[in-house]
């Protein structure tokens, strides 16, 4: 979730399969320019692709939901377990799955937000190490199976209004920390700099421990990421500069501003 567009050719919606839960908001897609947009009823933009590029990061926001990376050795990366809660525009999906070559799992609430992005957005279907489940993203954790699985975390979770957060309890974070190998971390996309902020940095810090929280300022737009570590660990300035360097040139991430940006919460 990020702002709201100006103008561009919108696409017709999908429409609800009969099983769809009516409360849903219709998904529909704008293309404005070069890029395409996300919609959930409303002209907020929920996710982003610039379509020529259908497997790069489009949004400064979701790729500093990337900032994991600065923590992880590496030759790691591949094959790790990424986890995404909101589907949004598959932006973070796809990127785990494609270019840093992790099992990738997505938990999405909307059927027509896969619908779409699997016809407008270029989400390849399930294989082997791609997987998205239509599920409450707040039940579905709570499952046995994915518990102390996941490396990198990624919650993104706003409703069509873009107000606040839909999970941001500090049981919710809680049970996102109880799905991290010990060496994992979550990344939280908070959308300004409000008390709904502070509430959820709050929240954070319950479940994760203050020592666990890091975060980059905040986008032209209003976006905080937030990271919590399952295990914490500190980098000094030397360290984020040649992490930086390190994420730029493996994957081609604009992380050139991150160490002036990016510290302890």
């Amino acid at each position: 979730m990020l702002r709201k567009t100006r103008g561009g050719k919108t696409a017709a919606p999908q429409k609800n399969s009969p099983d769809v839960v009516s409360e849903l908001p219709e998904v529909s897609v704008s293309d404005d320019g070069e890029v395409r947009h996300l919609h959930l009823g409303t002209p907020w933009v929920q996710g982003s692709m610039r379509i020529r590029d259908p497997f790069e990061i489009e949004l400064e926001y979701v790729q500093r939901m990337m900032g994991w990376l600065l923590f992880m050795d590496p030759a790691t990366v591949a094959g790790r377990h990424a986890m995404q809660l909101g589907l949004g525009a598959a932006a973070i999906t796809k990127f785990c799955y494609k270019k840093l070559r992790m099992r990738t799992t997505a938990i999405e609430l909307n059927p027509q937000v896969l619908a779409v992005c699997r016809s407008w957005f270029k989400l390849p279907p399930d294989n082997a190490t791609l997987s998205v489940i239509l599920a409450d993203a707040a039940q579905e954790i709570k499952k046995p199976e994915w518990q102390g699985t996941v490396d990198a975390l990624a919650v993104d979770l706003y409703d069509h209004e873009a107000a606040a957060p839909v999970l941001d309890s500090a049981e919710f974070y809680a049970d996102c920390r109880n799905l991290l190998t010990e060496d994992g971390i979550m990344t939280v996309n908070l959308f300004g700099r409000t008390s709904s902020y502070e509430r959820s940095v709050e929240k954070m810090a319950q479940a994760f421990g203050s020592d666990a929280m890091w975060y980059f300022r905040p986008t032209r737009e209003g976006n905080t990421v937030v990271l919590a570590q399952r295990t914490p660990r500190a980098l000094d300035a030397a360290a984020l500069q040649a992490a930086s360097q390190t994420v730029q040139a493996r994957w081609d991430l604009p992380t050139g501003r991150w160490p002036k940006i990016f510290g302890p919460a």
